[in-house]
């Protein structure tokens, strides 16, 4: 059973899609547990994939678990964790004998109820994360993340810079991740990269962007140098990545989506790794993707890969040029061997969950 409100045109939709389509069902009865008013064209391709789809939108957290543990469910899986509109009340119920969670929310629930959490080595390192969770960690041999694009993704377009003249670095993340800490360091590197320019986007007029303008600023990087977009519609978005020549991630909380979006529309993103999961996402999926030498360990780092980029544009280009191939041809978007992955995973805990009662 996989619990979410985010069964519709949703980040999470990207990364639980290939999952859910490729379950073998000589295997496992997949049930869907909705907690959303929400529904779209994706919402109804879920439904498809699903053994039986259930709305718990308008349940009590008792009568979802009740309806949980009628349905005979072995496995029941958080997509939410900690975000909005989760069910974590009915998993604390403990409706099913093993509850997991999943890529929704890169942390422990906290709750002595979740017996695991699926992630990977790169994003969860042993040594550091164990000890920060009441779930046991289960760990997949490449990435927690397996990415399915839009389909209506426009193609790649030429590099930008061979036109313009100059570098893009881009950044298409929430507005929310984008910190002082991350303002100073994209400073730095368009201090040491003259002539280049930035794209932000989600950035609403008015006080918000005389904020970061005004930040930027201080820091000796003029408007002139900015480009901040306003909230637009998902096309229109994408559109965006047309206009970017490198992206950057952001920290401590890392892109994920935004990440998947460059690569696919063949923009390298440089990352710079932090200690736990939300600042280590980027370590897992550019390592999935082939692309370890984009991961920084140090802010010196992230600006020397950056520039590198910058300054050998025919690189950059033979770079986005061959990017979607290698994104479809590596592990990161491998549904089935993913997904056969994620099911010995399943197995191994619900058996081990098994035998220690």
């Amino acid at each position: 059973g996989y619990v979410s409100a985010d069964f519709r045109r949703h980040a999470l939709a990207y990364f639980i899609e290939p999952l859910l389509a490729r379950h073998d069902h000589g295997r496992f009865d997949v049930f869907c547990y909705s907690n959303s008013r929400k529904t779209d064209e994706v919402t109804d391709r879920f439904r498809g994939y699903a053994s039986q789809w259930r709305d718990i939108t308008e349940m009590s957290d008792e009568a979802a678990a009740q309806l949980v543990a009628g349905d005979g469910i072995d496995i029941l899986i958080d997509l939410s964790g900690h975000t909005a509109r989760n069910r974590l009340l009915m998993f604390a119920r403990k409706p099913a004998p093993v509850q997991i969670s999943y890529v929704g929310y890169l942390n422990t629930t906290g709750l002595r109820s979740m017996d695991f959490r699926i992630s990977d080595s790169y994003a969860d390192p042993p040594d550091v994360s164990d000890a920060l969770h009441t779930e046991k960690i289960l760990r997949l041999p490449h990435s927690q993340w397996c990415y399915r694009p839009p389909a209506d993704a426009p193609e790649v377009n030429a590099l930008p810079a061979l036109q313009r003249g100059f570098v893009t670095f881009g950044s298409l993340h929430r507005l929310t991740k984008i910190n002082t800490n991350v303002i100073e360091l994209w400073a730095r590197l368009l201090a040491r990269q003259p002539g280049s320019e930035l794209l932000i986007a989600g950035v609403p007029a008015g006080k918000t962007r005389q904020r970061i303008c005004g930040q930027f600023a201080s820091l000796g990087v003029g408007a002139a140098r900015l480009h901040l977009i306003d909230r637009i519609n998902f096309d229109d978005y994408m559109r965006l990545y047309h206009q970017i020549d490198v992206g950057l991630d952001a920290f401590p909380y890392n892109g994920a989506t935004t990440t998947c979006e460059s690569l696919w529309m063949g923009i390298p993103v440089v990352t710079l790794g932090g200690r736990y999961a939300a600042a280590r996402s980027g370590v897992s999926l550019l390592t999935s993707a082939g692309l370890p030498d984009l991961i920084a360990d140090t802010p010196e780092k992230f600006i020397e890969i950056a520039t590198s980029l910058a300054r050998e544009p025919r690189r950059l280009a033979e770079l986005r040029s061959s990017l979607r191939d290698r994104m479809m041809q590596s592990p990161l978007m491998d549904e089935i061997e993913f997904t056969r992955a994620f099911e010995t995973l399943l197995h191994s805990a619900y058996f081990a969950s098994a035998r220690s009662t």
